[in-house]
């Protein structure tokens, strides 16, 4: 079993429209509503490909009624912890004439320390059992980037893998309590280090103390460095062009890496294929939390490289793997 964890939650509200104008008054059909955030994104993609999950979430307010409520009706497995803040909202909107996808996402209010330790210990309560840990997604303004360093730690006192998709200072401080899988994009990585260079910037999370790093570059595909081997790099994309909405391509790919590393398979470049592949075939489908079918055969035609260990990124050509959707 896998257990994701999502310290900040949002009830997600998708809206498509045949065209969208701003400062214009649309109709819409209704929203599709679900219970999201990134760590839920993970545990429905896992869920639909038949493996063994449990999504751990804070849920508060009228909106956190309504979250679990989608989550009980999805039959999504979850433990969810009760919180004061309500849980936050995140509005997208789905231009289908034009091929775009824009997102309204709030940022969530702190939980108080009471909550954040009673978070943990659903996590903990979950672990028995378990074949991985995942932990995807923003923490809310004010938030103890300790929390993240923590779970490793319980993930790493178990002997169990830790995946963790974050940003800001929480990514560095996973890196030192010696993840075994960070998944930033492109711009996370260079916020967190202070390096533009992608393939620089990842390498410094080795050298805090990361066991893998997965780098997502948008329409350039993904890297992948590993501290085992940190003179190699892989290097994976899709050679063609993939319409659709790519707000869950990232959780995807980070359900990957844990499905992989929770059933034992560690050749990187089986990994970044997986990724890849589950990224691009979460493009296809409507909603973040889902990929297409077509996932298998997407696989068979991803292209992955072994690049020269001096690689620079400046040297990569556009690929064509849309870029993820926000925390």
């Amino acid at each position: 079993m896998i257990v994701t964890v999502t310290p900040n939650p949002a009830l997600d509200l998708t809206y498509r429209l045949s065209t969208l104008t701003p400062g214009e008054t649309h109709r819409v059909p209704a929203a599709a509503v679900r219970a999201g955030g990134k760590g839920l994104n993970v545990a429905r993609v896992l869920h639909q490909q038949g493996h063994p999950v449990l999504a751990v979430s804070p849920a508060g307010a009228a909106s956190g009624e309504e979250f679990a409520a989608e989550l009980r009706a999805s039959g999504l497995p979850h433990r969810l912890v009760p919180v004061l803040a309500p849980t936050r909202r995140s509005v997208a909107l789905v231009d289908e004439g034009q091929g775009r996808t824009t997102i309204l996402n709030e940022y969530g209010e702190n939980h108080t320390p009471a909550e954040w330790l009673a978070l943990a210990d659903a996590t903990a309560a979950a672990l028995p059992g378990a074949t991985c840990l995942v932990c995807s997604g923003s923490l809310p303004p004010g938030a103890d980037v300790d929390f993240l360093p923590n779970l490793v730690a319980l993930a790493s006192a178990r002997g169990l893998p830790s995946v963790i998709d974050t940003s800001g200072p929480a990514l560095l401080a996973s890196a030192r309590a010696g993840a075994t899988a960070l998944k930033p994009n492109r711009q996370e990585l260079a916020e967190a280090t202070g390096e533009p260079d992608p393939v620089r910037g990842a390498r410094m999370l080795l050298e805090h103390g990361a066991g893998m790093v997965l780098v997502s570059l948008g329409e350039e595909g993904m890297l992948l460095l590993t501290a085992a081997e940190p003179g190699r790099l892989w290097r994976a994309r899709l050679p063609r062009v993939l319409p659709g909405n790519p707000t869950g391509a990232g959780d995807a790919a980070v359900a990957a890496i844990a499905f992989c590393l929770a059933t034992g398979l560690t050749d990187p470049a089986q990994i970044i294929r997986r990724a890849t592949a589950w990224s691009a075939a979460a493009v296809l489908m409507p909603l973040a939390g889902e990929i297409s079918p077509d996932h298998a055969a997407l696989a068979d035609e991803i292209q992955v490289d072994e690049l020269p260990a001096d690689f620079q990124i400046a040297e990569l050509p556009a690929g064509d793997i849309p870029i993820e959707g926000p925390r």
